[in-house]
């Protein structure tokens, strides 16, 4: 297993620094992380030191909260794409799915895919705030809409990723939509555990450490 290609190498911090990009997108060229998740001001920033290499761009739209309008997540993603970005993370209208205002979570989610093309879409759920019968409903919607990915959390409500979240997940797709677990996996043996329970990918801020963990490990 290369741990690598599952790590989307994050900074999503309101703090982060044009240093801390710039840092972060040259460790992911060291690591060869599948991407770079950031926030979409940085994307110039992270186009430039990236350029000529494999680790591509995320960004986050609609982030923390989702609750934005569908005209301005659209935007939102399509100037991402503009500046660069190679792949998208969008946040679920968490309080129209609590609504059962489901036709309202599907436009606004189908409306991204529909703008951004064949960009990968993953849809934050926000695993924190809803309940199992949500968690299902909300990847179900995904697959309707045809979105690339269901992803667990922001990382910024509640708790992160968890695996009986991502069971869930895993059993309502199918195997139609990829799972990306992102929120509170900070070692190699967590990572571990996500992608042996079936998630494509991971969203953290600890990949380096985890990549030095697994070297220790192997040379152990």
């Amino acid at each position: 297993m290369e741990l690598n290609a599952y790590i989307d190498h994050t900074l999503l911090k309101s703090t982060a620094t044009e240093k801390e990009i710039i840092n972060l997108c040259n460790e992911a060229i060291t690591y060869n992380f599948s991407t770079v998740c950031i926030n979409s001001s940085y994307i110039p920033i992270a186009n430039q030191v990236l350029k000529e290499t494999p680790v591509g761009i995320c960004t986050v739209v609609g982030f923390p909260l989702g609750a934005m309008s569908s005209n301005a997540k659209v935007f939102e993603a399509k100037n991402a794409i503009h500046e660069g970005a190679t792949e998208i993370d969008m946040v679920m209208n968490i309080g129209f799915l609590k609504s059962r205002n489901y036709v309202a979570v599907l436009k606004d989610i189908n409306a991204v895919k529909i703008a951004i093309g064949d960009i990968p879409l993953k849809v934050i759920l926000e695993i924190s705030e809803l309940s199992k019968n949500e968690i299902v409903k909300a990847c179900e919607i995904c697959m309707d809409t045809k979105a690339d990915y269901v992803k667990t959390s922001t990382g910024f409500s509640g708790s992160g990723a968890t695996l009986t979240a991502v069971k869930i997940m895993k059993k309502t797709v199918k195997g139609h939509t990829k799972i990306k677990a992102s929120g509170g996996i900070r070692n190699y043996a967590t990572a571990l555990k996500y992608i042996e329970a079936g998630v494509e990918r991971i969203g953290t801020s600890s990949g380096v450490d985890m990549m030095n963990n697994q070297n220790l490990k192997v040379a152990n």
